[in-house]
């Protein structure tokens, strides 16, 4: 999860930018950016069909580690002291978990359904920040979690049965966003001290050894299958395109585009992955998810854009 949220974080980086910088660039690179992380769903779910999530994600961190070392040793090396390690492992151990629930639950549900199950996480930012923080969320927060826990309900409804149910593909997926939410919470508090390409390299180094020792205690050992055209392509767009990339225009267009704003664009990552879903004929949508997604990104644009929150808040960004 590319994932630098506090403005506080990112003020080294807009002094070191041009204030010239055009804002609709900046906005644009920040929808890039959401459409590369909802096609990484799609591309990650088909490198499953060859892969395990679990190498999966150890390639896809030890990948963006090497690149991000190789564009930002100097920042990166600086940050390197003993005060990192506590933030390193909290937020590495909790983007590890965050990415290995939402992929193992990748394998059994449709991407688009992955990406708006995921998002609750937006919703749930506020409330992790009073359990962690202390701060109480507002009025705001509270009516976008009543929406989302509307929006998941319709989302669990069976058509033609009336019931709801929820696979366990999907408890899954929603569990991952509660976990992405206590991420970004810690990510947020460390990024006011921390260089955050800094802080975003060690929570990628730590879960990609985590993801290393689990796969090889749980998963097949690497085959000549992984060397297929959709695995290696898949890969490169992961690793390249939804990690590096994505990355570093975030970065920018969080410097030059105003929080709230920023929060907006990057939320529409779960209408990329349902289209891209729909349009490669992976995904059919009925009523009840169409309402149900409505419902959840609903939710998603009050949460970020809670006045209660405008002065401090945690930008939220991909799970992705």
């Amino acid at each position: 999860m590319p994932a630098l949220p506090a403005r506080k974080g990112l003020q080294g980086l807009r002094s070191r930018m041009s204030r010239t910088f055009p804002p609709n660039l900046a906005r644009l690179m920040l929808l890039c950016c959401a459409a590369l992380w909802g096609g990484s769903y799609l591309m990650a779910k088909r490198a499953m069909t060859q892969i395990p999530p679990q190498w999966l994600m150890a390639v896809r961190m030890i990948g963006a580690c090497l690149i991000m070392l190789a564009l930002f040793h100097r920042s990166i090396l600086h940050a390197m002291s003993r005060r990192i390690i506590v933030p390193a492992l909290i937020v590495g151990v909790t983007y590890y978990g965050t990415m290995c629930l939402q992929m193992i639950g990748l394998k059994t549900i449709d991407p688009g359904r992955s990406a708006f199950l995921s998002a609750v996480y937006c919703v749930l930012v506020p409330f992790a920040t009073w359990m962690i923080l202390g701060r109480r969320p507002g009025m705001l927060n509270v009516v976008a979690g009543v929406i989302c826990m509307m929006g998941v309900g319709f989302v669990a409804l069976r058509t033609g049965t009336g019931s709801m149910a929820l696979s366990s593909g999907d408890m899954l997926t929603l569990l991952c966003g509660v976990v992405c939410s206590v991420n970004l919470v810690y990510l947020g508090h460390y990024a006011r001290s921390i260089n955050p390409i800094a802080l975003t390299f060690v929570q990628f180094a730590v879960a990609g050894v985590l993801f290393v020792i689990s796969a090889l205690l749980t998963e097949p050992m690497p085959n000549a299958s992984w060397g297929t055209p959709v695995v290696i392509w898949s890969l490169l767009y992961l690793v390249v395109g939804a990690t590096t990339a994505a990355q570093i225009m975030q970065n920018i267009g969080l410097a030059h585009v105003p929080a709230s704003s920023a929060a907006i664009i990057m939320c529409t990552e779960s209408l990329f992955s349902v289209s891209f879903s729909v349009l490669a004929g992976v995904e059919t949508l009925g009523w009840n998810a169409l309402v149900g997604f409505a419902l959840i990104f609903t939710a998603v644009v009050l949460s970020v854009i809670a006045p209660r929150a405008a002065s401090r808040r945690i930008v939220p960004t991909s799970s992705q």
